[in-house]
């Protein structure tokens, strides 16, 4: 099978194949890896640097002349005193990485280019117009140019390095970001990117493959020093192995990758349009539920909306969504029936307003301050049933607080001391807690200790995630984690799903202060206005919505049960094509 066959034949597969970039926190947004379209870039490179990708002709000089050319085109060079005479390299340890053609042969990298010479360039030797690239300037992976900066918008003070057209240029720092390009005129570069540039007989644009294929980023990333900036030295760059083909097939490959790179393009551009079209689909068809009017308009909308589910929900972020939306309408008194019998929230507030003020004259929270009447007022954000009531979050509350401003001191065992990090998948981690000691934890004020049934929220950095506290365990937070110390009549759950929704989110985002890393504070959060259903409808909402939840998740759990299938599938299929 032919490799355009082996593409086309599989499309489904390709385009199919596709995973959730892994992220945590509010920020979160659902995007997608096209993983097919990936595996399918990677089995080409490899296909091509196996010699399997194109066929082998006879009338080909096989590389071993090839070699021998360069060595004699070195030689010349050296005694020119065009370069100087290259450094031996080490005796080749082990044997060859695999197999290759007949009439191709294995070559280290400092046999075949100049890996490790650079020409400097100083500011004031080069023209305004000189092309001057960064490492930034290069997309990770797909190695594209991403800007074209002239020196006239990017002026240096330090040396940098010169490369000329044709030469290729090699990302070195991290090497695990895949950056390497041809260049396509003469600039200078950023001493982290090599300019490398191959003798008699060796095509830039192959070079360029050999340094992107899978064997020697493997090699790349297993040879770095350096822990937090990891770099490939030149010895070790020089060392590095590259098959060598004859040099009319080089340009055969060449040819042939970039027409199968095209293809991977458009379908990856076909996938990207697809997956954009199918999310405008369902915010359309969402939006219809949380817009209705009322709840005959919203029951025709939802029956609607269910006939095509099997259709819509088809990607983690629709579901994503459709959960959004299910919170929205919890929130705003339009996903459950209401019942005249209920008593109304407002007696809800008086019972937890009654558990405050015991709480006060016990001394355990201070006094609440009276605050001004633009305060007790509260602008409605949306319209509420009847029988619901608009209340600040702190009048639901004992206490807003959060956790000690002042540094703890660290110990290696002792009491949990959580920060954002552990908190935001939504669940408390204890997994790699910090920790402090029992006489820090003992002195803390009991609004500052999490207790079972507390909620916790997340105000700096990831924040406007509740956490519901489910453990007796004793522990503390960092002053970045807000405590909503409960009373017994406050409605922590529906609470939760409050600052959960869309509306809820919105909010957080208003409020938050800072630049670098935005904080909700915990003023703004106390005024929050929150919709307050009667007790016996928040219990009905509460439930209606773990149970549209649990099927959710369901939904999802399938999803990624096929996701994964296609992805073995893709998997399968490369390692067969490879075998």
């Amino acid at each position: 099978m032919s490799a355009r066959e082996l593409i086309t034949e599989h499309l489904d597969l390709w385009t199919g194949a596709v995973t959730k970039k892994s992220s945590s926190g509010r920020g979160s947004n659902g995007k997608v890896e096209l993983t097919g379209v990936k595996k399918l870039r990677e089995l080409i490179l490899e296909l091509a640097l196996l010699g399997k990708l194109v066929k082998a002709e006879e009338s080909d000089e096989p590389a071993h002349q090839l070699l021998s050319k360069i060595e004699s085109e070195k030689s010349r060079l050296a005694a020119e005193k065009v370069i100087k005479k290259p450094k031996k390299l080490e005796a080749a340890s082990g044997g060859e990485p695999y197999q290759v053609p007949s009439n191709w042969c294995w070559v280290r990298l400092g046999q075949v280019t100049n890996y490790g010479v650079t020409d400097k360039a100083e500011p004031n030797q080069v023209a305004d117009n000189t092309w001057v690239l960064e490492l930034e300037d290069i997309e990770k992976e797909s190695s594209k140019l991403l800007n074209k900066v002239r020196y006239t918008e990017r002026q240096f003070r330090s040396s940098k390095n010169r490369f000329e057209r044709g030469d290729v240029l090699y990302g070195k720092l991290r090497p695990y970001l895949d950056k390497v390009l041809v260049a396509d005129e003469p600039g200078v570069c950023t001493t982290e990117i090599i300019p490398i540039r191959g003798y008699l007989g060796l095509l830039p644009e192959f070079l360029r493959l050999a340094l992107k294929s899978p064997s020697f980023r493997r090699y790349a990333n297993d040879s770095t020093h350096g822990m937090n900036l990891p770099r490939l030295g030149t010895d070790k760059a020089r060392l590095a192995m590259i098959p060598l083909p004859p040099e009319r097939e080089q340009h055969r490959i060449v040819q042939k990758v970039d027409e199968l790179m095209a293809l991977c393009d458009r379908l990856e551009q076909q996938t990207s349009d697809q997956l954009e079209a199918h999310e405008t689909l369902v915010d359309t068809l969402l939006g219809t539920l949380t817009q209705s009017e009322n709840a005959t308009e919203l029951a025709d909308n939802w029956a609607r909306l269910a006939a095509h589910f099997d259709a819509l929900l088809t990607t983690e972020q629709s579901i994503d969504k459709l959960k959004q939306t299910i919170l929205q309408l919890a929130v705003t008194g339009r996903l459950v029936k209401r019942d005249v019998g209920d008593e109304p929230a407002s007696e809800l507030l008086n019972s937890v307003t009654a558990e405050r003020r015991e709480l006060v004259q016990s001394g355990k929270v201070r006094a609440p301050k009276i605050p001004a009447n633009t305060d007790l007022q509260i602008s409605p954000p949306f319209p509420l049933p009847r029988n619901w009531n608009w209340v600040r979050l702190g009048e639901l509350f004992a206490i807003v607080t959060d956790g000690d401003h002042q540094a703890p001191p660290k110990s290696e065992e002792g009491v949990p001391f959580l920060v954002i990090g552990n908190l935001n998948t939504g669940r408390i981690d204890f997994a790699g807690c910090k920790h402090v000691n029992e006489n820090y934890y003992s002195q803390l004020d009991w609004s500052r200790k999490p207790t079972n049934g507390d909620l916790l929220y997340t105000v700096t950095g990831s924040y406007g995630i509740p956490i519901k506290v489910l453990t007796c365990k004793a522990f503390c937070v960092q002053r970045h984690v807000a405590i909503l110390r409960a009373t017994a009549s406050t409605p922590r759950d529906y609470v939760k799903l409050v600052l959960e929704s869309e509306y809820g989110q919105f909010y957080a985002d208003e409020i938050a202060t800072g630049i670098a890393q935005k904080t909700v504070p915990l003023t703004g959060l106390r005024k929050m206005p929150i919709p307050l259903p009667p007790q016996a409808e928040q219990y009905r909402i509460v439930q209606k919505v773990d149970e549209l939840m649990a099927l959710c998740d369901q939904l999802k759990e399938r999803l990624n049960q096929a996701s994964e299938t296609r992805c073995q599938l893709a998997e399968s299929i490369v390692e067969g094509a490879l075998s």
